[in-house]
């Protein structure tokens, strides 16, 4: 009985993980096709100040941390740094339980 869970909880982790990669590429998609749109318009409305670097950067910044994320690869909020705050967490609450 218990491996048959196990089994389920690893089939559900992996298809959250699926979702969460595919979240990231239709946000990439709509990064490049959006800020093509942002530049021309940019350009035609007020030639004389570029402001669609403000989206491309800001934006950028957003889509890099957001496929860090994805893909596993952020170095501030990996899996090892959530297991150490929840047990932090978890032993804060047990002492906050025993002063009371």
């Amino acid at each position: 009985m218990e491996t048959n869970y196990a089994e389920a909880e690893r089939y559900y982790q992996a298809q959250k993980r699926v979702k969460e990669i595919k979240d990231f590429y239709a946000h990439l998609t709509v990064y490049f096709l959006c800020n093509p749109i942002v530049i021309a318009v940019n350009l035609l409305t007020s030639p004389g100040y570029l402001y669609f670097w403000y989206s491309l950067l800001g934006w950028g910044f957003v889509i890099v941390m957001h496929g860090l994320t994805a893909f596993r690869v952020s170095p501030i909020f990996n899996k090892d740094w959530e297991e150490r705050k929840i047990r932090e967490i978890m032993e804060k609450e047990k002492k906050t339980q025993n002063w009371e």
